[in-house]
């Protein structure tokens, strides 16, 4: 990871619907070096906005509320008790989440993400092109359209409702803001869902034929083509678009389909997985802030009893994530990125399953099947592997949403797959709370799925909500 040594301080005089005011530098790049001042500080140089980009304090960062919100760990009734309001409020669905309160990182740090894409995109025609510096040109240019894409999907998970090909058309403007541009002054409005998720699609796809391909093994928070055919890959499998989805989860893995051998990780070690991970497509992480996703901190966290169940006693992931407390109930382990903070980026092993649902839901079960043998070969004791066996398509399909679930526990995805398996009625799933004898509950497709506009930005921008009754 670019992280560097010495940390700097940036003032840039601008309010994105919100405060964009500053930045936590990680770079030594000259333009990160200047002082605050009243005046607005522009970079004007490649490496001034690779600086930007390799600024890990703020790009690589990704929400938590949703995985707060969705089914793959309970918290004990005190620890929830002593929560910040909003993750408080937001692990019981409450219809208030924010409790009056502004500055939520869930909203802010991924438009100061798109903030910084845009200053990038607006100063790149300014720099003259030749053959010395086109390859880097174009790479910024890539990497600012991935950032900005991967900041606008992760604010629709949370803020805008699931993509329908139908409703997603005719429904009011109940999307994301969406900013093409650093100017502040810009009015801020709602787009529509089809309009949010043409803009994401239509900077990835930009993106794939700028970024280089080859995954830059030593900067995991740089991305490359096999990252953005990654993201693509995910975008479309949210949207329910199952062609696409297969088509650039094979791309990506045409090129990069690496997995790594469990059986030479140490599961007696609270770190089986060590950076780098060779594995990981594209690095990103939950906000470091939030008081529960801290693996090997707060055994209060506990593991869903049906997924850690789920594990076979040869599945070695049970071993590598997890840990039995003192309490005797499942706890995280440090995370597939190796560090305390839960992975949130893109790798090769959600790349095989995205490639299996999406083959199983055209009908070719063979080719699903193969792909989970492919993963289940590197996931299991060594001399157990046995194929799994090429079963009808709803047992096939029961089968690798099982091990989607096994498999990318933790990763920021759950909460999106709730609400897309939702809209097939035989794959409802109600969520319940148990906290000191209450019971909190989620029904399917509910408005509690989307959560509101924070209180603030709706001040500043005079947005509509989102329902929450």
């Amino acid at each position: 990871m670019m992280r560097a040594r010495r940390y700097s301080r940036l003032y840039i005089v601008a309010l994105l619907t919100t405060c964009m005011g500053f930045v936590v530098s990680c770079s030594k790049s000259p333009f990160l070096d200047k002082k605050p001042s009243t005046n607005l500080v522009v970079p004007t140089s490649l490496s001034d906005f690779q600086a930007l980009l390799d600024n890990t304090a703020v790009i690589g960062l990704t929400p938590v509320l949703g995985e707060m919100s969705a089914d793959n760990f309970y918290l004990i009734y005190n620890f929830w008790q002593g929560l910040d309001v909003r993750e408080h409020n937001a692990y019981i669905w409450a219809p208030d989440i924010y409790g009056g309160q502004g500055k939520v990182d869930d909203w802010d740090v991924p438009y100061q993400q798109v903030f910084y894409a845009n200053v990038i995109l607006e100063g790149l025609p300014n720099i003259k092109v030749d053959s010395t510096n086109v390859t880097q040109w174009n790479t910024i240019k890539g990497s600012a359209l991935f950032t900005r894409a991967f900041a606008f999907y992760n604010l629709a998970q949370l803020f805008a409702p699931i993509y329908d090909s139908v409703s997603s058309r005719n429904l009011p403007a109940m999307g994301i803001p969406i900013r093409l541009t650093a100017d502040v002054n810009a009015p801020t409005t709602r787009s529509t869902v089809q309009q949010t998720y043409d803009q994401i699609l239509a900077d990835l796809q930009q993106a794939v034929a700028l970024l280089p391909a080859a995954v830059p093994y030593a900067n995991p928070n740089r991305p490359s083509r096999p990252a953005a055919q990654a993201l693509l890959a995910r975008v479309y499998l949210s949207m329910r678009n199952y062609g696409s989805a297969g088509a650039y989860a094979n791309s990506c893995l045409q090129s990069y389909p690496t997995l790594m051998d469990y059986n030479r990780l140490d599961t007696g070690t609270l770190f089986p997985i060590h950076l780098p991970n060779i594995e990981s497509l594209y690095q990103s992480t939950f906000f470091i802030n939030s008081q529960v996703l801290i693996g090997g901190i707060y055994p209060q966290c506990v593991i869903d009893s049906g997924l850690y169940q789920s594990y076979a006693v040869n599945d070695r992931r049970r071993g590598v994530f997890y840990r039995i407390t003192s309490a005797g109930t499942p706890s995280l382990k440090g995370s597939y990125n190796g560090t305390l903070y839960p992975f949130s980026g893109l790798a090769t092993d959600e790349m095989y399953l995205v490639r299996a649902e999406c083959a199983a839901r055209m009908g070719q079960i063979t080719a699903a099947m193969n792909d989970l043998d492919t993963l289940w070969s590197h996931r299991c004791d060594s001399g157990t592997f046995v194929p799994f066996t090429v079963p009808p398509l709803q047992k096939a399909l029961d089968t690798i949403l099982l091990e989607r679930r096994k498999e990318l526990a933790f990763r920021g995805l759950r909460w999106t797959d709730l609400q897309r398996l939702n809209m097939d009625e035989s794959r409802h799933v109600t969520l319940s709370r148990n906290l000191n004898g209450t019971i909190y509950t989620l029904k399917p497709n509910t408005v509690f799925y989307t959560l509101p506009i924070p209180p603030d930005v709706l001040g500043f921008s005079k947005i509509p909500d989102n329902p929450r009754q």
